[in-house]
């Protein structure tokens, strides 16, 4: 055997083994014309795993013409797919276009195969899913699976049963459409798929329960998911599309320096890769920042704009947070318009609008707003949409100034928020309790809420400047002056004059355009500045 023999034997052997590094370092050793069809495929897929991916193309590509010339119709099918998908991962439609094309054409030569699935799954399911059409999408999974049990191809009916629940979700049957997701992985967990399938059944239904905020199912999936790829020594791909997901679970949970560090370790690789979940790493890094109170925010939001993700409702959050109400408010709401008739996309602008819109004094369309996300959060009951809509019911109906109701209804957003580990959430609940049993007169439970949430915004390390070109001193005054105190109680807590508490006051009203201490303190409350260290 002389050497090339044997770096191919090798890299045959490495590759068999899913040790893709060797296997692509063996196979880069050969000349390619001793390549067969079959190691141009195994040199594209083991190059993919290790994140090289214009090698991924150039081989696939020369894959693709060795098949054909093998007569070997079936294969050279699959691989125009594969290329189709690639490309279109990468934001390049008319080559994905052109590949997928191929791909169809060529399987219509071929007879029962399992390559009619593969197409259908893409062309069918995939296509419907992206054009806002579920039930078609339905219709394509239920024969891909049919083609799978009929051609005894195991992954195809994966595939299709993922795609099927994915496409029952859209559909507003969460329940049904969960469950056929959870079947599906089971033949995952099982071993008995590609390594390739196996990835994308974990990222497909990683990001169902994201969309769906189905918080509890997310994060065990993703944990699985992590062992899974703990067990490869290279998965560039696949890890980098996990990590995205890990950052948002860990965004979600307060970790906001480690969820951007997360996400900004994988946005070069899947910038080459897949621009989509590139884009939202850049979002999850806006995000952290935004709630680190860190002026890079707006850049980070620019940068995922500039991948094809809308940055709101975040941009409109940080309108908000320098005091741009009414600005943030007209933000959001085009946005909302933007997003079209999809419950699940709007549901989050939502959440933000109501927000932003009680801010902005804008009642009337937080109460549109609240109860939208109510009719999303009954349709698609998962643990996030309902903590959402608790939340925007209850911040609505303190705004109405019905605390008693707004009671009852923000304990159990609260304790929702808290079930899902979702920290600041919860705390930003606790400062809404405050105000309404302040409201009620019960200063002894507002405190209470008051000293609950400031330990979590300590411990969490919320930051903001202050806002409208406030002070200091005066961000002081106006905490005093949400927490009811008289011009006497301000100067004695402060020691300073009553005379320079009312100047104070003068300038705050001007700064912030209000002309009560009633408007101050709804002011001071809504961007919780009795609750953050201003500088």
């Amino acid at each position: 055997m002389d050497e090339h023999d044997y770096g191919l034997t090798q890299a045959r052997l490495a590759y068999a083994a899913h040790d893709w590094t060797s296997a692509a370092a063996h196979f880069d050793a050969v000349p390619p014309e001793q390549f067969t069809a079959d190691d141009f495929a195994a040199h594209a897929d083991a190059v993919w795993w290790v994140g090289r991916v214009e090698d991924n193309l150039r081989l696939g590509a020369a894959a693709y013409d060795a098949f054909l010339a093998e007569s070997r119709t079936a294969e050279a099918a699959h691989i125009a797919m594969v290329l189709g998908i690639f490309h279109m991962g990468r934001g390049d439609e008319p080559r994905a276009v052109g590949w997928l094309g191929r791909a169809r054409r060529l399987a219509e030569d071929v007879q029962d195969s399992p390559v009619h699935g593969w197409v259908l799954t893409f062309m069918g399911v995939e296509a419907s899913l992206m054009a806002g059409q579920p039930a078609a999408a339905v219709d394509a999974a239920r024969q891909v699976q049919d083609i799978g049990r009929r051609v005894g191809a195991p992954d195809l009916v994966a595939v299709g049963l993922n795609g099927e629940g994915r496409a029952l979700i859209r559909s507003g049957h969460v329940a049904d459409g969960l469950a056929l997701l959870d079947e599906a992985m089971v033949t995952v967990l099982d071993g008995q798929l590609a390594p390739f399938i196996s990835g994308t059944l974990y990222c497909h239904t990683i990001a169902a329960c994201h969309e769906v905020s189905d918080v509890r199912r997310m994060a065990r999936w993703t944990t699985l998911a992590e062992q899974w790829l703990a067990t490869f020594p290279a998965a560039v791909l696949f890890g980098g599309l996990c990590a995205v997901h890990r950052a948002q679970l860990l965004l979600l949970h307060g970790e906001w320096l480690e969820a951007e560090q997360v996400a900004l370790r994988v946005v070069v690789d899947l910038c080459a890769s897949r621009i989509d979940y590139a884009a939202e790493a850049w979002y999850v890094t806006a995000e952290a920042r935004r709630l680190r109170g860190d002026p890079g925010a707006a850049e980070a939001y620019d940068e995922a704009h500039a991948r094809g993700r809308d940055p709101q409702p975040g941009r409109a959050l940080l309108q908000l947070r320098t005091g741009d109400a009414d600005g943030a408010a007209t933000s959001v709401r085009s946005a909302v318009a933007a997003a079209g008739t999809d419950p699940l996309s709007r549901a989050p602008l939502c959440s933000a609008l109501v927000e932003i819109a009680i801010s902005a004094g804008r009642l009337d369309d937080a109460v549109v707003a609240a109860a939208e996300l109510e009719a999303t959060a009954a349709k698609y009951a998962t643990s996030g949409l309902e903590a959402m809509a608790a939340a925007a019911r209850g911040a609505v109906l303190l705004a109405e100034g019905q605390p008693e109701r707004a009671l009852p209804v923000l304990r159990e957003a609260c304790r929702r928020w808290h079930e899902l580990g979702a920290e600041y959430d919860a705390a930003g609940i606790c400062v809404r309790l405050a105000e309404a049993y302040r409201a009620l007169g019960d200063a002894a439970s507002a405190c209470a809420e008051d000293e609950r949430a400031k330990a979590v915004y300590e411990r969490l390390g919320v930051h903001q400047q202050a806002p409208d070109g406030l002070t200091r001193r005066e961000c002081e005054v106006l905490v005093l002056v949400a927490e009811g105190r008289s011009n006497r109680e301000i100067g004695e807590a402060l020691f300073i004059s009553d005379r320079t508490v009312a100047r104070h006051l003068t300038n705050i009203f001007h700064k912030i355009g209000v002309t009560s201490r009633t408007q101050a303190a709804r002011y001071a409350i809504d961007r919780r500045l009795d609750l953050r260290t201003t500088a």
